[in-house]
């Protein structure tokens, strides 16, 4: 009898575990962001887009040809701006260096629309050779923190690499990845997780 109580109260302490496991999706994940897969395994439902971890091999294909140098004079050298001199593009050039938006997980631009707004930075870029910009990677709040880093990485590397692919010069344009640590929108939604999947830009021209 006082084995099959241990045994009730065990049963009952479980289940209690398994109730606040699945309560909110967003405890859990900054609780466990070391198990995402399963995370992402039991909200799919909700997000409408899985987790899917990004494939090494697919990665090398897709950015084949796309890889550029990167520049020999890095930010805060002799006759470069240093990072604090850039500032968000106000206007004319908030119409040209807008913000780029990806699909989940992904960090390889396929819209035609999309390319033509790299078209039309690259070509201000090769017009005024004193203009620098920092492009910035961003996440939406899913998956793990590191994962969110190399993503935002990729995003601002491939643009970057679109612009120098453009006749853009390498020492124009810098990249930094933030991750999923600067929402441009806030909330929980899909719409909000399309607004902060983009690559922002910051722009210094100088003499300004």
């Amino acid at each position: 009898m006082r084995l099959r109580t241990y045994f009730l109260g065990f049963c009952a302490l479980l289940a209690v575990g398994c109730q606040t496991k699945s309560g909110n999706i967003w405890e859990d994940n900054q609780k466990q962001e070391n198990t995402a897969s399963l995370l992402w395994e039991n909200s799919s439902s909700q997000v409408g887009s899985p987790f899917l971890p990004l494939n090494e091999a697919d990665l090398k294909n897709q950015f084949a040809d796309l890889i550029t140098p990167q520049t020999g004079r890095e930010l805060g050298d002799a006759g470069m701006p240093t990072a604090d001199q850039f500032e968000v593009p106000r206007g004319e050039l908030a119409s040209i260096f807008t913000p780029i938006f990806f699909n989940t997980d992904e960090h390889v631009l396929k819209r035609k629309a999309d390319l033509q707004l790299v078209e039309r930075a690259a070509a201000y870029l090769r017009s005024h050779v004193k203009t620098y910009v920092i492009i910035e990677g961003h996440c939406d709040e899913r998956g793990p923190e590191a994962y969110n880093l190399a993503l935002g990485t990729r995003r601002a590397n491939h643009i970057r690499a679109l612009l120098i692919k453009a006749g853009a010069k390498t020492e124009q344009i810098h990249t930094v990845s933030l991750g999923k640590e600067h929402p441009f929108a806030v909330g929980h939604s899909p719409e909000a997780w399309q607004q902060n999947r983009r690559a922002h830009f910051r722009v210094h021209m100088e003499g300004q």
